[in-house]
């Protein structure tokens, strides 16, 4: 873990930095720009659909998403810090967010700022106890890469340390001045943001936000650690001793400590790259499967993933033609950058696995059967409907890839959405605790894949290697018969006794209710709900009238009029409702 004080980055309000007014200006500008998008999201997205205005609020949408996604990109480029891995991850959720956000926060994968080298040079030495002459036989003042946390230099070994470490040719990254005063700034904000979204209802039923920010802190403060994430490249690399393909970089141990990290340089062809990866006669297609066979080994086999494999962090190496032979490959996939990895335990893993086994199928009842294992369904999930919606899902559109369904006519989707619709709004569906991570690496991971081959079909990825898992497993399918086959009995036992039960309640007339009693309160029930909904619209009408006012002021003025009809029908309806 990072060297910070775990009580005071733990704090709920701001940090205690003693006379650092920048740090208190950092945080108020975080929550001010995080009330606004939550203001601005509920009007448009949740007040106006719901009183039948719908296409007042798709008026200007693309521009009004474009506008907040740029407002962030500014922001997070300019503040730095965790604000860039929050750009970040939402550049990656192209599953939930519309593409006029993901695509103006894509930037932010390698657009951060570097540090001026005189105060790279200061904290380097300041960690290392020598001057970086003494320490390294050269060092390049210019950054071959700035990240929000860290920055990466060129340099090479003495030759008493080349002797040693077996390599000369080094990437040194500094950890950024400062940086833990900013780690705890914006944990801060966020800790707060997330006790905002807590008590909204839609957010709060299906994921718990303030676990979701602990689980981001504790993986942040992880990854300023650089000690931690040396540990990791080298678990990494174990994992992944039987796999030729699979390459990471080397540790020089004596020029590395919690803040200065020091290894072998691994440059090569950036993933992503397909005119260098045909210039080198490298298949990108062959480069997707691999990738994505790779990360599903890190995901269902392992348990020990890469949290963080966008196109930065990981290099295709050409093996040179006199290192070729018969039993290793001619190319390998290097990862870098192990600051951020993953964990799963054995019992997700096994429900991921059917989930990726039901999904390969086309299987909409085991897909459902493994959401429920994962813990990605609400109890209350109506998993009939469900399933009956996954079914018709893949049947539809099950085995498209990216590109196919870029061409599928867009009435298609309303069509299904619109048969689905109530199912759609309800969204039976929850974020597990520990899963942060692995929906950023999955996003990634799909992704790249695409970026590589826009072609590219992951059913044919995942296919065979359902069909492996399913092979395995093959084994435990008795055993599941044996199991079911018990509970059935059991069911079977206590069936009969229940029965019974049922027939003396019945018998008895305990089933009866009082229906009178039931219709006063279904009337009580219904004035109170008329008395809600007018106040949502007296809510609703007044602060987009505030918000709007600044742009339109005529538009404004009169919604902030309108807001004081349903302010009257409240009033009045409690003076007559107590009457009665």
């Amino acid at each position: 873990m990072a060297s910070a004080d775990p009580h005071r980055v733990a704090s709920p309000g701001i940090p205690s930095v003693p006379g650092d007014a920048r740090a208190r200006s950092r945080y108020r500008r975080i929550l001010r720009f995080a009330a606004r998008a939550l203001v601005q999201t509920w009007w448009f997205e949740i007040v106006l659909p719901r009183f039948g205005l719908e296409r007042l609020a798709e008026r200007g949408r693309t521009a009004r998403l474009r506008r907040l996604a740029r407002r962030f990109h500014a922001l997070a480029v300019e503040l730095g810090g965790l604000m860039i891995k929050v750009g970040q991850f939402m550049s990656s959720r192209l599953d939930v967010l519309p593409p006029e956000i993901t695509t103006e926060l894509a930037g932010l994968q390698d657009e951060v700022p570097p540090v001026p080298f005189d105060r790279i040079r200061a904290a380097a030495e300041a960690e290392l106890g020598m001057p970086l002459r003494d320490a390294y036989a050269s060092f390049d003042e210019q950054p071959v890469a700035a990240a929000s946390l860290g920055q990466a230099h060129r340099a090479r070994l003495t030759p008493e340390q080349a002797a040693d470490a077996g390599f000369t040719d080094v990437i040194v990254k500094v950890q950024r001045p400062g940086i833990q005063t900013i780690v705890d700034v914006d944990l801060a904000a966020l800790r707060r943001i997330a006790r905002w979204l807590r008590r909204i209802r839609l957010v709060s039923r299906r994921a718990d936000m303030p676990a979701l920010v602990e689980e981001f802190a504790v993986t942040s403060l992880e990854e300023i650690d650089y000690r931690h994430e040396a540990a990791n490249a080298e678990r990494f690399r174990e994992k992944f001793a039987d796999n030729p393909r699979v390459a990471v970089p080397e540790i020089a141990w004596e020029r590395s400590t919690s803040r200065v990290l020091t290894l072998a340089d691994v440059t090569a062809i950036k993933v992503t790259d397909v005119d260098g990866l045909r210039a080198a006669g490298i298949d990108p297609h062959e480069v997707a499967s691999v990738f994505a066979s790779v990360m599903f080994d890190q995901f269902f086999g392992f348990g020990f993933f890469h949290a963080d494999p966008h196109p930065g962090n990981v290099f295709v190496t050409p093996v040179p033609p006199d290192q070729r032979r018969d039993d290793r490959p001619d190319w390998l996939l290097t990862f870098i950058d192990f600051g951020m990895m993953g964990e799963i335990s054995p019992s997700t893993r096994e429900a991921l696995r059917t989930v990726l086994v039901a999904a390969a199928a086309r299987d909409g009842r085991g897909l459902v059967a493994g959401m429920s294992q994962v813990g990605a369904l609400l109890p209350s999930a109506d998993v009939r409907e469900l399933e009956r919606a996954m079914t018709q899902l893949f049947a539809r559109f099950g085995g498209m890839g990216f590109a196919e369904l870029k061409e599928v006519d867009p009435r298609e989707f309303r069509d299904f959405a619109g048969e689905f619709g109530e199912l759609a709004r309800a969204l039976p569906f929850q974020l597990p605790e520990n899963f942060l991570l692995v929906i950023r690496a999955a996003s990634l991971t799909s992704g790249v894949c695409t970026s590589i081959d826009p072609a590219f079909n992951l059913w044919d990825a995942v296919e065979p290697y359902a069909a492996r898992l399913l092979r395995e497993e093959r084994g435990d399918l008795m055993r599941d018969m044996v199991r079911r086959a018990m509970g059935l009995a059991d069911v079977t036992m206590r069936l009969p006794q229940r029965l019974d039960g049922l027939i003396t309640h019945l018998e008895d007339g305990n089933l009866g209710f009082d229906s009178g009693r039931l219709e006063r309160r279904m009337s009580r029930l219904e004035r109170l709900g008329r008395r809600a909904v007018s106040g949502i619209l007296f809510a609703g009408l007044l602060v987009g009238g505030v918000l709007l006012r600044p742009d339109d002021e005529t538009l404004g003025t009169v919604l902030m009029g309108l807001s004081a009809l349903p302010l009257l029908h409240v009033l009045m309806a409690g003076v007559f409702g107590r009457r009665d």
